[in-house]
């Protein structure tokens, strides 16, 4: 049986990502899948505690994967996609995690209707989301959605292939966020800088 934390595992399906890319441009980030260094330097900003994760847009899974190799359970970690045929390839990849095809506006309810919330607020939210191609009034939602799932302290970590903040200035200020800029990933194609969100304190 394939190991799914192997990173050759995952090769292959990038064709499946590209396919996805070629329907709806728009709703799919990248043309290609995130490479194993934005993975990693994703991974690398999570606090050092974290036991329960949610991952937003988990595409081909190079994220969810990083996750599970650094030490986080199956069932401490929610994927959420909204494409139907990601999240299908993603539940049979795997098949421990919990993983729930939905809109991301909708965070609180996905994570209670799949039994994640039982646990309470989770640690960190990974998010491989596209939000420059976003309007406004998106990213405020999705936003406001996950921070309503996050323990206070708790972590936004998102990439961006942008040379700024990701979000609207507008969004950051009404929500109350700060935005810290991580490392950037030169090999990944195209370059892709980490950023990290977090609210009061």
């Amino acid at each position: 049986m394939t190991d799914p934390s192997d990173t050759a595992a995952l090769r292959p399906h990038a064709w499946t990502f590209f396919r996805q890319w070629l329907k709806n441009p728009l709703k799919v980030a990248s043309i290609t899948p995130s490479s194993q260094q934005l993975a990693g330097l994703m991974v690398a900003e999570l606090p050092a505690d974290t036991r329960r994760v949610i991952e937003l847009g988990g595409g081909t899974g190079v994220f969810t994967a990083a996750m599970l190799r650094r030490g986080i359970a199956p069932q401490d970690l929610m994927v959420v996609e909204l494409n139907d045929e990601l999240a299908a390839h993603l539940q049979r990849l795997f098949p421990q995690a919990r993983v729930a095809q939905g809109d991301a506006r909708q965070l609180a309810r996905i994570a209670a209707d799949n039994g994640f919330a039982d646990g309470g607020p989770v640690d960190a939210i990974v998010s491989g989301l596209g939000f420059l191609s976003m309007p406004k009034s998106l990213q405020h939602d999705i936003m406001a959605a996950a921070f309503a799932c996050l323990r206070p302290g708790g972590r936004f970590v998102q990439f961006t292939y942008g040379p700024a903040v990701p979000l609207h200035r507008d969004v950051v200020d009404a929500l109350g966020l700060q935005a810290r800029k991580g490392r950037k990933a030169w090999r990944n194609l195209p370059p892709a800088t980490v950023y990290v969100f977090t609210r009061g304190g």
